[in-house]
């Protein structure tokens, strides 16, 4: 009885942090909405969600910041979900989205399209108003996701080949990334003026990109890849005791780490493809959310995705916050908030053990 009773006041325990995780994030949610370089007062937003008031306001918080506050909840989501999944299923706390090199794969994919095919700058030389109306601006984001979906399936195809143990994919990852980011490096040797300068500016982590498409887009990813996972969590709770052990019960073990590893990396293209390099979302949440609820992933993943959309939302409110009439780069923002917090995880008592 005394151990059904602990059961149960830990049981009650995560999901009461869940549930405080989840409020915190609606606050933070409404907080971002509100906040921003246009300096309007809250009752100026409060009109504009009613739409009224004065058009423009209206234009702000239906056009950009509503999105924004939509790509900050889904894409926060997913790639702190992808972050928890990898690290379980390639057993490596460091593991994150970028481990596979689908982030350098998005990355080429992006600089091939703005500095060879959109335009290739072949016809619009360094006319940025002819780059600006020849261009489109899914182009760049569809061969971003093409480029990653193939690094992935074939970091996952050459590992099938050999033995797929978790060293094994981490290196092929890690190689392969290291080919990308060869390959982004001499297409910008050879980009012009404008084709360079569009080419960077893709790579930092933007949150104005999103529409009410791209966020549609965003949330089936994430949506598929939450619901897959929440349906294995089991499975990945008795991953972690061993792969003899989840083997012994009727794991495929070899199978659920494929298909785990596909579908979290997948997610991680979407959202790199639409919104550019994010990073630290992946590797930080996951941390959080095992530090505060231990590693059983039936609560985890829930409060993973809650608290990856929270930490989005709190580099988006500072990136519009600081940028004194302009917003910054969101991914600069969870570097700066994700590097503190990642040397000192390094440094932790428990992580030296």
């Amino acid at each position: 009885m005394e151990l059904l009773e602990s059961y149960r006041r830990e049981h009650k325990r995560k999901r009461i942090i869940v549930i405080l995780l989840f409020s915190a994030m609606v606050l933070m949610s409404i907080v971002c909405l509100f906040v921003g370089s246009s300096h309007m007062s809250v009752s100026d937003c409060t009109a504009a969600l009613m739409r009224k008031g004065v058009p423009t306001n209206i234009r702000i918080i239906w056009n950009i910041r509503i999105p924004r506050v939509l790509a900050a909840i889904i894409a926060g989501a997913g790639l702190s979900l992808s972050g928890l999944i990898m690290q379980t299923t390639l057993n490596n706390i460091m593991a994150s989205p970028s481990t596979l090199g689908v982030s350098n794969a998005a990355v080429f994919g992006a600089n091939l399209s703005i500095i060879v095919f959109a335009g290739g700058f072949l016809s619009t030389g360094n006319n940025l108003s002819n780059y600006m109306i020849g261009v489109n601006p899914y182009a760049a984001g569809m061969v971003a996701f093409v480029f990653s979906t193939t690094s992935i399936l074939l970091i996952l195809g050459l590992c099938k080949t050999r033995s797929f143990t978790p060293n094994v994919v981490v290196l092929a990852g890690v190689a392969l990334g290291s080919v990308w980011t060869a390959a982004t490096t001499i297409l910008q040797f050879y980009a012009t003026d404008v084709g360079l300068s569009a080419a960077v500016i893709w790579s930092f982590g933007d949150l104005g990109r999103a529409t009410y498409r791209t966020d549609a887009i965003m949330f089936v990813a994430v949506g598929l890849g939450y619901l897959f996972f929440m349906l294995m969590s089991w499975k990945y709770n008795v991953l972690l005791t061993g792969e003899p052990t989840a083997k012994s019960i009727g794991i495929h073990v070899d199978r659920l780490r494929f298909l785990s590893l596909l579908l979290a990396s997948v997610i991680t293209a979407v959202c790199v493809s639409f919104l550019g390099i994010i990073g630290f979302v992946g590797i930080i949440c996951p941390h959080v959310t095992k530090k505060l609820l231990g590693q059983d992933h039936r609560h985890t993943i829930h409060a993973s995705a809650i608290c990856g959309s929270l930490l989005l939302l709190l580099a988006d409110t500072l990136s519009r916050s600081m940028g004194n009439g302009s917003a910054l780069p969101v991914g600069a923002i969870t570097s700066l908030l994700g590097a503190p917090f990642f040397i000192a995880l390094i440094f932790s008592k428990e992580e030296r053990r």
